[in-house]
């Protein structure tokens, strides 16, 4: 979409590219709290990006995207220069403050709609008129309701609203996640990323199919997004798997189950884990420990069904003109990026600073090969990619800001908890079920993240309730938040992998549920078995790591029904 600017549009968005990622890596070393400016000037820049990226097609229509750009400054910039003041006098806000917090939250709305889609201002809407005329809702969810400009002044103004949980781990984490991702594949990582499991595992039984699989986890990692993960490895890997004899839905489906683990996998978990951290006030290097056997027991369960299928099938991979040895001798300074993140979120540092180091480290081993050196224009171009992979969730900001303002306006957050655990009549295994059906449903429209931190709102104080501990009920929310990925009827990253093998799209997608099926297992070993959240003593965690490793590959065993001919021939013999 950047090649569609035009000349002036593309010099505003690489300066603001290079500056959201100076800004904010000073921030991340100097001042890693999060303020008004981190916050706004974020939302500032994926506001003004958004409307000159996804721009109107008529020419009339650009005046309009330029206006808006110029009402996003001024509304968010209002907020930044009067934050103090707003604060002091919240509940005697001014008719100057109102309309501001009104153009505030309309505007998000317009810049969700143009990335996003209309589902999710649908459900930006409905929660507007659901604060609006609460007092007509159902006697199960009303509550007294208000006027709009009373409901954008406490959305727009107050700290559970626009500028809350999201925008405060965006631009305090994330958007230097991103920008590190940007910054790691332009230093050649991600061809290492494929390369080495390629000669390690390529040549094996389903080889293509398990490169996928380490690839994507690999990848994964630190792209934060399953369908991007499908759609950059997945260009490489699935044809790969064609060409060895995998059915093309078949390797079409696995591309998206494996890349979907990667917003399982530390140390960075797509977006996730660091509203995790935030939601639970728990350090993030917790999270990642927790995070940990959970993810590795996910890739297991791929792998399994990927060797399991190619034995069924007889597929077997080619040898690498390079031994994985040499691979890993040559350029094993690859991996030194995430293991310089690990080390220091592991020793207590902030993500933040530690997504920095990383970056640097990034710039040091890409002069390590002179095809792969990031001077002033791959710094730029790498600053860029990193801005623009941002904007999918920027834009969500807004609409998350209404949605979670009004639940937390509306109480419909406490009441929630209570029809959940009423309607489950107080079972832990029909409250995981319910909660796996709104997070499908609402995945449906809403980014995964987005589904995760709203769910997880609503859904963790019923877990809790029920005993759960706080960070396996944000666990269970969060893995099934990702089931939109892979289930139909949406499934967006198994539709991504079916146009890369020209495949049927639902046979693509049934292949990506039942090769990712440890999704749905794992929230309930959550619930179920508190040694699986490292909840216990050291002997009750290695016994459970040891049965649940067992039990996954007996049922991935029975699953892929790879079984099924030899009893076809005992039950022959047998009536003969």
């Amino acid at each position: 979409m950047y090649e569609k600017l035009h000349k002036a549009e593309r010099v505003i968005f690489d300066a603001l590219s290079l500056f959201l990622v100076l800004f904010y890596a000073y921030a991340a070393v100097i001042a890693p709290a999060a303020t008004q400016y981190h916050r706004g000037i974020y939302v500032i820049i994926t506001y003004v990006l958004v409307f000159m990226m996804y721009r109107s097609k008529a020419p009339l229509l650009r005046v309009v995207d330029y206006v808006l750009m110029v009402l996003s400054v001024v509304s968010i910039g209002y907020w930044i220069l009067n934050f103090e003041a707003i604060n002091y006098r919240s509940g005697a806000e001014t008719e100057l403050d109102t309309w501001m917090a009104m153009i505030g939250v309309l505007i998000g709305v317009e810049v969700a709609r143009r990335v996003v889609g209309v589902v999710f201002v649908i459900i930006g809407g409905v929660m507007l008129v659901y604060g609006v005329y609460g007092d007509y809702a159902p006697e199960l969810i009303s509550h007294a309701g208000d006027t709009f400009p009373a409901l954008a002044t406490s959305i727009f103004f107050k700290s559970d609203g626009v500028f809350g949980i999201m925008a405060n781990v965006l631009a305090t984490y994330v958007i230097l996640f991103v920008i590190f991702g940007a910054f790691l594949e332009k230093s050649g990582a991600q061809r290492f990323f494929i390369d080495f499991p390629l000669a390690a595992v390529g040549h094996r039984t389903g080889g293509p199919g398990k490169v996928s699989v380490i690839a994507s986890g690999l990848f994964g990692s630190i792209s934060g997004s399953a369908i991007a993960n499908t759609v950059s490895t997945g260009a490489f890997t699935i044809p790969m798997m064609k060409k060895a004899g995998f059915r093309p839905h078949v390797a079409g489906g696995i591309e998206p189950a494996a890349s979907l683990g990667g917003m399982f996998m530390p140390p960075i978990m797509g977006a996730g884990g660091f509203i995790m951290a935030e939601l639970t006030g728990l350090p993030y290097s917790q999270i990642m420990l927790v995070a940990i056997f959970p993810a590795m027991m996910y890739f297991f369960s791929v792998y399994l069904m990927v060797h399991f299928e190619a034995k069924k099938h007889n597929v077997v991979g080619e040898r690498s003109k390079r031994s994985a040895r040499d691979i890993l001798r040559r350029e094993w300074f690859y991996i030194l990026p995430l293991v310089v993140i690990t080390i220091f979120m592991l020793s207590g540092y902030s993500p933040g600073y530690s997504a920095i180091l990383g970056l640097i480290t990034c710039l040091v081993v890409s002069w390590f090969r002179q095809d792969t050196r990031i001077g002033p224009r791959r710094f730029l171009e790498a600053s860029r990619a990193g801005t623009e992979a941002s904007l999918k969730i920027g834009a969500t900001v807004g609409v998350i800001g209404i949605i979670i303002g009004v639940l937390t306006y509306s109480g419909l957050v406490l009441t929630f908890a209570d029809i959940v655990i009423e309607i489950a009549d107080g079972r832990l295994f029909l409250t995981i079920l319910l909660i796996a059906l709104a997070s499908l449903v609402l995945g449906m429209g809403v980014p995964v993240t987005a589904a995760y931190l709203i769910t997880a709102v609503v859904a963790v104080p019923a877990l809790t309730h029920l005993g759960v501990n706080v960070i396996a009920a944000h666990m269970i929310v969060y893995w099934l938040s990702q089931d939109s990925n892979i289930t139909p009827p949406v499934c967006i990253a198994a539709f991504a992998g079916a146009t890369i093998a020209r495949a049927n799209m639902w046979m693509t997608a049934w292949v990506a549920f039942k090769f990712a099926k440890f999704l749905y297992l794992a929230p309930f070993l959550f619930g179920y078995v508190p040694a699986f959240s490292l909840d216990g003593s050291a002997s009750d965690i290695t016994i459970a790591f040891v049965l649940i490793a067992a039990g996954t590959f007996l049922y991935s065993w029975l699953l892929s029904g790879i079984w099924l001919p030899g009893v076809k021939r005992l039950l022959g013999k047998a009536t003969a």
